[in-house]
């Protein structure tokens, strides 16, 4: 099975966006499957970062899952990212990227 999310997204049109206090995260790319990220505490996400360090601008570079998934809560995520991250479900309601952005 390939890699739904390996194809690189822009800054504003990300799979994901993650929240933790001033840091933001849009998740723009994944290396691996996302069953395949469940083994390796190393899997890397490539991620368009915001924080006061930045001083309001996106920083583009790669960062741990797991770093981004402990500390971040997760605020809009596409359907297919919240088929294969959250299955199950448990975040109905929850905006797409899009939608989130639009309201920022």
């Amino acid at each position: 099975m390939p890699n739904p999310f390996a194809k690189s997204r822009k800054t504003d049109d990300p799979h994901a966006i993650y929240v933790c206090g001033d840091f933001t995260w849009h998740v723009l790319k994944t290396y691996k499957v996302p069953k395949s990220e469940l083994k390796d505490p190393y899997a890397r996400w490539f991620v368009a970062a915001k924080s006061d360090a930045t001083f309001g601008g996106f920083e583009l570079g790669d960062t741990y899952k797991a770093e981004v998934t402990r500390y971040g809560r997760l605020v809009a995520a596409t359907p297919e990212w919240l088929e294969a991250y959250r299955p199950g479900g448990g975040y109905n309601g929850l905006p797409t990227p899009n939608e989130y952005l639009a309201d920022a």
